[in-house]
């Protein structure tokens, strides 16, 4: 099977998406555990790189005490540092309340502002400031956005945002509002399958009945979908929006905590410590993908203690939120009716496919190995870029997508009238009469709902509004046509109109867990407003961390190889150190560069002779003729 992605000779991909003159618009997907920004020309899509060349940018923000944000690789580094000021995951809370937030040891990895708690979206104190998730997400998706502007030489304000496909309204309505407050128009939420389906679909021209088995950081989703010449039909979708390898790092972390309890006894834990422990579960579930034991030093109430985890214990750790997965599976071949074997091929999507047992209970349940020809953590992006392409140039590609979750409003009794059903193909519009309930009624309240529970105090609210000035008439007379209309986004505007009147309202739903207008357009305005300082700040922010991590390796280096140098040398490079440190808490950016750079020149001899050293060491008591002998091995034995 030839591999989607197309090798481009440099600057190749970006003159064409200069001079076409077409509107550029990206794939973005927004992760749990790592975010990716990809862009399509021509039908060829590529990943957008960093200077190390990796797609992946961790979804991980940190923030400094004067407001700038760092995301991906360098705010990682920070969490074991400061942990108080670095938020990870932040996509489980999007549209979510505190209670829906799985705690570790009783301890939530977030620190949740109390007055959230009671109700409407959870909101964090990161770095002595309030942020919602929407905000956190925005800051992600602001980074996507600066490396899509970088990598191809031009403004990008468009995009194709990805999202679990059960992401209720309250979730996708907070992801459209993130990419909005990071300054970028939302073509379209594509679900995370279909962006999947979609990047294999038109490279393989594939025909007939496939399975999308998404298991990512936070989020779990199964979708089955038709592909006949160009069209990309959802059969059934299902999921759990609290299920993925975040699961797998709290079942090890709790393993790891077990241990050090039985070692030094059990103590609180702090936010800190949480998060340190969810980090080392984290590298150690990423070890055992390809290894078959190890062990780590877990830092906890400041002491070190060595933990240990092989890969069958791991595997008996995972194994039921792994089996929670296939069993969500069988129901939505139950409900597009076919068997298994009637499917013709398993993609694989999400970081998490990785690990050897979801591999293995995905080939045991299909009958057949899955795909997982294109990365599965760069797919979705891939298929995002596809579709982005799409909506700007023009494509014979139809993508029809479902809404995962039932909708419907309230009835007397508070029973659930479902309107639209799940798996309806989107977008949709349905209407259905209701009638008044007592003489005399002159309004109507309505309550929308989703979920797939029988009673509204079992689903989910997602809105309510009244309708005024219905005649007086007797019970059952008058007739109130309510109309529910979801679009290509999945999501949902409710109208009720009085027919023989013709009084009627309208409702865009705006999620409670969402926010109002008046929190975005405060938002909008701080973002624009302080645009360029905060794009200083940021620099700067970078400049330092890096500079700290550079002092941070001198001083390791000495301590492990000082009796290299003389005194007058050691004397020279503690000075260097010292200066990037006085830099580092200036406010200079080029006064650090500068600084830096000197500590570069003057450790470099050091350097040399630690890696002739680290040379001798690896050659001791080889002899000259057996690299001889070594050298001339012939082709076919190397």
């Amino acid at each position: 099977m030839p591999e989607l992605l197309q090798i481009l000779e440099p600057g190749e991909s970006q003159k064409q998406e200069r001079e076409d003159g077409r509107p550029l618009a990206v794939g973005i997907d927004l992760g749990t555990t790592n975010s990716v920004v990809a862009v399509s020309s021509g039908g060829a899509p590529r990943v957008l790189r960093g200077d190390d060349g990796n797609g992946l940018v961790p979804s991980v923000v940190a923030y400094a005490p004067d407001g700038s944000a760092l995301v991906g690789e360098l705010a990682r580094q920070l969490l074991l540092e400061r942990p108080e000021a670095v938020v990870s995951s932040v996509k489980r809370l999007m549209g979510r309340g505190v209670a829906d937030v799985k705690s570790l040891e009783g301890t939530l990895p977030f620190e949740v502002e109390e007055d959230s708690a009671t109700g409407g979206m959870v909101r964090l104190r990161v770095a002595g400031r309030t942020l919602s998730p929407v905000e956190i997400s925005a800051d992600i998706l602001r980074s996507m956005k600066d490396r899509a502007e970088q990598q191809l030489g031009r403004a990008v304000d468009k995009a194709v945002v990805t999202v679990p496909a059960y992401f209720d309204d309250a979730a996708r309505t907070a992801t459209k509002d993130a990419a909005r407050l990071a300054g970028l128009e939302v073509l379209r939420l594509v679900n995370e399958p279909t962006a999947a389906a979609l990047a294999y679909g038109l490279d393989q021209q594939a025909e007939g009945l496939y399975a999308i088995y998404d298991l990512g950081g936070g989020t779990f989703d199964i979708s089955l979908l038709r592909m006949e010449k160009g069209v990309f039909q959802v059969r059934a979708t299902g999921g759990d929006s609290a299920l993925g390898g975040d699961d797998f790092d709290h079942a090890v972390a709790q393993h790891f905590l077990g241990q050090r309890a039985a070692a030094r006894g059990r103590t609180a834990l702090s936010v800190a410590e949480v998060k340190a422990a969810l980090m080392m579960a984290r590298v150690a579930k990423e070890c055992l993908s390809s290894q078959a034991d190890g062990d780590w030093m877990l830092e906890v109430g400041g002491t070190m203690t060595r933990v240990d985890l092989d890969r069958a214990t791991f595997e008996r750790l995972i194994d039921p939120y792994v089996a929670r997965t296939i069993a969500i599976c069988q129901g939505v071949l139950d409900d597009a009716g076919v068997l298994p074997e009637d499917v013709k091929g398993v993609v694989l999507v999400g970081g998490s496919t990785r690990v050897p047992l979801v591999r293995r209970r995905v080939q045991e349940f299909f009958g057949r190995p899955p795909l997982a020809n294109i990365n599965p953590d760069e797919v979705v992006a891939v298929g995002a870029s596809l579709q982005a392409e799409a909506l700007t140039a023009g494509s014979d590609t139809l993508l029809l997508d479902v809404t995962p979750l039932s909708l419907g409003l309230e009835t007397m009794g508070g029973l659930v009238e479902r309107i639209i059903e799940r798996n309806t193909p989107i977008p949709v519009a349905k209407a259905q009469e209701f009638t008044t309930f007592q003489d005399g009624q002159s309004a109507m309240a309505i309550h929308v709902l989703q979920g797939e529970r029988e009673m509204a105090d079992q689903c989910r609210s997602l809105a309510r509004f009244e309708l005024h000035g219905i005649p007086p008439m007797t019970a059952g007379a008058a007739r109130i046509r309510v109309t529910f209309a979801v679009d290509a986004d999945g999501l949902l505007t409710v109208g009720a109109r009085e027919t023989t009147t013709g009084v009627e309202q309208q409702v865009a739903v705006k999620p409670s867990y969402g926010l109002d207008e008046d929190e975005m357009s405060r938002m909008l305005y701080e973002s624009m407003r302080h645009a360029k300082e905060d794009m200083a700040l940021r620099v700067l922010t970078e400049a330092r961390v890096e500079a700290t991590r550079n002092c941070n390796a001198v001083a390791g280096a000495l301590q492990a190889d000082g009796e290299l140098l003389d005194a007058a040398e050691r004397a020279a490079i503690e000075q260097a150190v010292a200066a990037v440190q006085a830099a580092v808490a200036g406010s200079d950016r080029d006064a650090i560069a500068a600084a830096v750079e000197e500590l570069e020149r003057v450790t470099r001899p050091f350097a040399e002779r630690r890696m002739d050293r680290g040379i001798r060491a690896a050659l001791r008591g080889v002899s000259v003729e057996s690299l001889d002998r070594q050298g001339d091995k012939p082709a076919s034995e190397e």
